[in-house]
């Protein structure tokens, strides 16, 4: 089904990695608030497939548990207010115009519909519920060999089934990670995994085996740049993941 989408002939590509590939867990750094919103060189190519995506997939790329909508409206703002800061944006009312001079509706009703076709980066709404955060709502147009129907609405240990590093010991190191994001003090880290398939949109089941989600070789680095974001009103965590497909020979080190 991938194929009507992308071709692995012609994939999207960037030209190279803006951060050195890493793949420590947790990893993570201060994120300068200002760098929340990237816009990179594959910007037209990426956000020509999301817009169809979310034409023709919808139910694969988005979720939204309805008791979330409040943090969910919470995001879209705080990615209009990030958007309006810029150069190479413009936000106006009821719609805002993209570096690559594509104008999308506002519709407010639709929020993660919606910040999906005004950014690269993907995200995942995480909301404390008990003693762990959840995956309450998500616009996930770029899976890394992961589905959104099988994690949306689980925890954080559930939903990194089935990764063997992750452990109850790194569990309880994530949750306190998520626990400790402040607002306005944002975080960020990347990891990166070597691919034989540049596409993009790579839903995978969780039952298929580490062999055939993770080739040992490949001609492609996949690298997410993951990003923590406190949202103050709602108290969720906005789990944001800027995807970089590139050649391996144009990511030096790695």
């Amino acid at each position: 089904m991938r194929d009507i989408f992308e071709s692995a002939d012609a994939p999207i590509l960037q030209t190279g990695l803006p951060h050195a590939p890493n793949d420590r867990l947790p990893g993570v750094a201060p994120l300068v608030a200002e760098d929340w919103i990237i816009v990179d060189d594959a910007f037209a190519a990426q956000m020509a497939l999301r817009r169809r995506l979310i034409a023709e997939r919808r139910a694969d790329v988005i979720a939204l548990d309805e008791a979330a909508r409040p943090a969910a409206e919470e995001l879209l703002n705080a990615v209009l207010q990030a958007l309006a800061s810029r150069d190479d944006y413009r936000v106006e009312p009821g719609h805002v115009t993209r570096p690559d001079g594509v104008t999308v509706a506002l519709e407010r009703d639709d929020p993660m519909g919606t910040i999906g076709l005004l950014v690269q980066q993907d995200f995942c709404l995480m909301e404390k519920r008990g003693a762990e955060h959840v995956l309450t709502g998500a616009v996930l147009c770029f899976p890394a060999n992961w589905t959104l129907s099988e994690k949306f609405g689980h925890p954080l240990l559930r939903i990194h089934v089935p990764v063997p590093s992750y452990d109850e010991n790194l569990a309880r190191r994530v949750q306190r990670l998520f626990d400790g994001v402040q607002a306005g003090r944002p975080l960020w880290r990347s990891n990166c995994l070597v691919y034989d398939d540049p596409r993009l949109f790579a839903p995978m089941s969780e039952a298929m085996s580490r062999e055939e989600r993770h080739p040992r070789e490949g001609d492609y680095l996949r690298s997410e740049r993951q990003s923590l974001w406190r949202l103050p009103e709602s108290g969720a965590v906005a789990f944001g993941i800027h995807t970089f497909m590139v050649r391996r020979s144009s990511a030096p080190g790695a």
